[in-house]
């Protein structure tokens, strides 16, 4: 018998007098995988969600000590990825992409970003194809959740996102540890194990105002233009995950045995100092890692910088940015020693979060074994700001579709047929990605299992 083992799957439903029934089941042997395991690897009695990650930073690295000589498993570790020797099992690494222009200049800190995330370069904001993969991705498989997405910074300002569904509808960042925390795990939260369930009335009476307007909408559709029509849509859409999100809120949610609340963090205050900044980070990537276990959401963006960086040392007023472009390069050492500092931090910051995801168990695995995560910044060598070479990461193994632990130099293809393989892994039913001399077909078969 095929058994539903979907968060409903353990009930059955059906009508008594008028009002809706429902009648738990027992434990049933159909409840457990070809190995006898599923029931300590689900969710609420499914399999366990596949989630989808991206982690940025700005002004890229130095690239003569940062991307690996050897290929394959078991890659070298540069000294600006030193910080990942635990976890570098967990980590691939992706050198060797091209961002072709087409003809455009390169948009310092913009054209290379906006081309790894919507597959097309643009020289401005309003010149954006988009929506960004998260966006697609989230599309796909950001349902059954309560946040469709997540988009987070610790840099204390809403507007560093780099989420967008188009140049004029940018996904806002939760910016401090205490909003995130307010969002995530404050009054609204439903703990997916807490013994009792009571919906809240109040949720009932703004989903019934929300639905009350539909045939409103219906009118105001049929009176305005296509342009009127396409920002209705989409403000529209918010709505409709608001609904989404309200429906959710008047059922048990499934257990979920990962999942612990957080303690409330301090108010910690915005900094540019990058001790300040990392500690922040911290503190968020672990909410983020029981908001993914809690099943809050499902795709995430943390935005650890913002491109053209102005991350610096404490009581220093130099920036990364304006040392990529005024410090000397050091004749002995051969490279420009604070940059380097930076980029090195940058990446001990990264692989807090790569360890943060691995240390949650989650069935037979860890959150990471059932995550993708992809780690890029806006340019490759700060210094001159190119956009070819960009460094790339993955980390986890999106339950088990992908390999882990590799170093793939490619020889100058596309960043877009990196963007196109998570699409694929992640569900999103997508042949080619990306626009003129970016468009590919071709996903990356080296790291498909």
């Amino acid at each position: 018998m095929a058994l539903n083992t979907t968060r409903r799957g353990f009930m059955l439903r059906g009508i008594l007098g008028g009002g809706a029934v429902a009648l738990g089941l027992p434990f049933l042997d159909c409840f457990l995988d070809d190995n006898g395991e599923a029931v300590a690897a689900t969710l609420g009695g499914g399999r366990l969600p596949v989630r989808f990650g991206t982690w940025f930073w700005g002004t890229g690295v130095i690239p003569d000590r940062w991307v690996p000589k050897k290929a394959g498993s078991g890659y070298d570790l540069p000294p600006q990825l030193a910080a990942l020797a635990d976890v570098q099992q967990h980590v691939s690494v992706l050198s060797g992409f091209s961002v072709p222009l087409d003809g455009q200049s390169n948009s310092p800190h913009f054209s290379g970003n906006i081309a790894v995330r919507t597959g097309t370069p643009a020289e401005g904001w309003q010149k954006i194809v988009a929506p960004s993969l998260d966006v697609l991705i989230a599309d796909a498989i950001g349902g059954g959740s309560v946040f469709r997405s997540l988009d987070v910074t610790p840099d204390g300002n809403p507007r560093t996102s780099y989420s967008f569904r188009d140049g004029n509808a940018m996904n806002a960042s939760i910016p401090t540890p205490i909003e995130m925390y307010q969002k995530l795990f404050g009054a609204d939260f439903q703990d997916p194990n807490a013994a009792n369930f009571t919906p809240d009335p109040r949720y009932m009476v703004r989903k019934s105002v929300l639905s009350g307007v539909t045939d409103e909408r219906r009118k105001l559709l049929q009176r305005i233009g296509a342009s009127d029509r396409a920002r209705v849509d989409q403000y529209f859409t918010s709505v409709r995950e608001v609904e989404q999100k309200l429906a959710m809120q008047l059922e048990k949610p499934p257990r979920a045995e990962s999942c612990r609340i957080p303690e409330k963090p301090a108010d910690v205050p915005a900094s540019t100092d990058i001790a300040k900044r990392t500690a922040a980070h911290k503190v968020m990537t672990d909410m983020l890692a029981m908001a993914l276990a809690c099943n809050q959401t499902k795709v995430f963006n943390m935005a650890y910088s913002t491109a053209l960086s102005d991350l610096r040392k404490d009581g220093s007023a130099t920036g990364v940015h304006q040392s990529t472009h005024e410090e000397l390069t050091d004749r002995k050492l051969g490279y420009q020693p604070t940059v380097d500092v930076f980029v090195t931090q940058t990446m001990s910051a990264w692989a807090d979060f790569v360890r943060a995801m691995a240390s949650v168990k989650e069935g037979d695995g860890t959150l990471l074994d059932n995550m993708l995560v992809f780690a890029h910044s806006d340019v490759s060598f700060g210094k001159n700001h190119d956009v070819n070479g960009l460094p790339m990461m993955l980390a986890g193994r999106a339950g088990g579709k992908v390999k882990s632990g590799v170093h793939i130099n490619n020889g100058g293809d596309s960043v877009t047929r990196v963007g196109l393989t998570l699409q694929q892994v992640m569900g999103v039913s997508a042949d080619g990605w990306g626009t003129g001399a970016s468009h590919t077909t071709r996903t990356l078969s080296e790291i498909l299992v």
